[in-house]
C-alpha cells in the first residue's frame, strides 16, 4: 500500500502540463506585470520561421514561448498548437519536415488506434486528455491528416484509401487546386473527448494528498 501511495505521488508531483513550463520560461516580473518574452527565431530553421508566422498571422501572438517552442490554447477549433524550432524529417506523402504541432478535441475508438497508427506516423492521440494531434509544416496539411483520420474512424476510408487520397490532396494543392480537405475540418470537433479511465488501486486522492503531507519516515 506504501508503494502504491508513493508511485502515485511522484506521478502527481512530475505531472506538469505544457504551457505551465512554457510560460514559466517566457514570462519576466516587471513592476507586477508579466510580458511575454518572444524568442529570437533568426536561428530557427527556415520551414519553423514559417510556420510560426502563419501561426501568428492565424492567431496572434503565442499564449506561451521558449526559446525552441511557441504554444497557442484555444483557437478556434485547435485545443492546442505547438510550433517548434526543431523540425522532424518525414516522407510520407512528400518529403518534408515536421514542425507545427495542432490538436482537437477528438476521442479515438480503441479499435481504431493501430489503424491510424499505421496511416501516419506524425498523427498522435492522448486518450486521457481526448487529444488527436497532426503535426506538419502548414496548418492545411494537418487539417488534411486530421479529416481522413476523421475518415478512418468513421469507416469511410480504410488506412490504404486514406493513405492514397492524402498524396492526391497534396498534389492537387500543389497544382493549385483547393482541396476542402485542406481548408478546415469536415467533421465537428467533439466537447469532451476526455477519458479518466478507471482507478484500479483503490486509493482516492484525498489518500495520495495524505501520503505526500506525512514527515520522512512515518509508516
Amino acid at each position: 500500500m506504501k508503494s502504491k501511495i508513493v508511485m502515485l505521488t511522484l506521478m502527481l508531483a512530475t505531472s506538469v502540463s505544457f504551457f505551465t513550463r512554457l510560460n514559466a520560461q517566457s514570462t519576466t516580473d516587471m513592476g507586477g506585470k508579466h510580458d511575454m518574452m518572444m524568442p529570437d527565431m533568426k536561428s530557427w530553421p527556415e520551414a519553423s520561421q514559417m510556420a510560426a508566422r502563419e501561426m501568428m498571422e492565424k492567431y496572434g501572438k503565442p499564449d506561451a514561448s521558449g526559446q525552441e517552442v511557441l504554444g497557442w490554447m484555444n483557437k478556434g477549433d485547435w485545443k492546442m498548437i505547438h510550433v517548434n524550432k526543431a523540425e522532424t524529417k518525414h516522407s510520407f506523402p512528400i518529403e518534408h519536415t515536421d514542425m507545427l504541432e495542432q490538436c482537437i478535441s477528438y476521442k479515438v475508438p480503441a479499435n481504431k488506434m493501430s489503424d491510424l497508427g499505421r496511416f501516419d506516423g506524425s498523427l498522435t492521440f492522448d486518450r486521457t486528455q481526448g487529444l488527436m494531434c497532426a503535426r506538419c509544416d502548414k496548418e492545411g496539411n494537418n487539417l488534411l491528416a486530421l479529416n481522413l483520420a476523421n475518415d478512418i474512424v468513421t469507416g469511410k476510408k480504410t488506412v490504404e484509401e486514406a493513405r492514397k487520397a492524402y498524396g492526391e490532396i497534396v498534389k492537387e494543392k500543389m497544382n493549385g487546386g483547393n482541396p476542402e480537405y485542406m481548408q478546415k475540418l469536415t467533421f465537428a470537433a467533439q466537447g469532451n473527448a476526455a477519458d479518466p479511465d478507471t482507478n484500479t488501486t483503490g486509493l482516492t486522492k484525498e489518500d495520495v494528498m495524505k501520503g505526500m503531507q506525512k514527515p520522512k519516515g512515518e509508516k
